[in-house]
């Protein structure tokens, strides 16, 4: 089973979104996934123009030369796409924001009537697989991705597919300072390998680790008072220089 992922993160493998994606696409190999990760950072992919070519002059392919050349054969061909992002100003980064504009040419510009709502015709030729989301966010509660949870949702209905759930990170910026501190996060990582050894085994993911994944790294009010000390020591040693 093919999968292809994104790593929609500006800090790629260093971010706080890369802790919760590595141990889940581990999880989707040792269950026999082919896995293709690629990081948007490192893509050359432009705006779209609204030009709407990919459906009229060219259909199925954008006018614009950069790698979404490469990556719509590979989005045709995957059965799962997993988009890993942070939450930035309550919605996706803006490299995941470009990439799913440019994802138009998936469908056709003609309507019709699915699930009870009016949508894109699918281009023939991509599957009906489905989507995953793995998003970190810095703000304590897990409310916070309700926003970019409704698009995804949305995108995956658009482009006729499951969206088959989230690993959803709230208070992530608490990871990196308890691991550096020595305490232990394997219960989270694990339940992340887990998801996605269930997804790949079973088709969906477990409840139970989801909700560990999301579980309470500590209380809101320690959050809050460690990252604001945090921060303005930043602040204090910069004014320093």
């Amino acid at each position: 089973m093919k999968v292809l992922a994104f790593n929609c993160s500006p800090n790629m493998h260093k971010g706080n979104t890369a802790l919760i994606l590595t141990p889940f696409l581990e999880g989707l190999e040792v269950a026999g996934a082919d896995v293709e990760l690629f990081y948007t950072r490192k893509l050359r992919i432009s705006p779209c123009r609204g030009c709407f070519n990919c459906w009229l002059k060219t259909p199925g392919m954008c006018s614009q030369k950069d790698d979404m050349e490469i990556l719509l054969p590979k989005l045709r061909e995957s059965c799962i796409w997993v988009f890993a992002t942070p939450i930035y100003m309550d919605g996706m980064a803006g490299s995941m924001k470009n990439l799913m504009d440019r994802m138009l040419p998936i469908v056709q510009p003609f309507f019709e009537v699915r699930e009870g709502h009016c949508r894109h015709v699918l281009r023939e030729g991509y599957k009906r697989g489905k989507v995953v989301l793995v998003s970190n966010c810095g703000f304590w509660e897990i409310d916070n991705f309700d926003p970019l949870l409704g698009q995804m949702r949305g995108i995956s209905k658009s482009t006729a597919r499951e969206f088959a759930g989230a690993l959803l990170r709230p208070h992530g910026g608490a990871m990196r300072p308890m691991l550096d501190a020595g305490l232990s996060l394997d219960d989270i990582f694990a339940a992340a390998r887990e998801a996605g050894c269930q997804l790949i085994e079973t088709g969906s993911m477990s409840d139970e680790a989801l909700r560990t994944i999301s579980r309470e790294l500590v209380p809101m009010d320690t959050y809050i008072r460690v990252a604001n000390q945090r921060f303005q020591q930043v602040l204090n040693n910069l004014k320093k220089r």
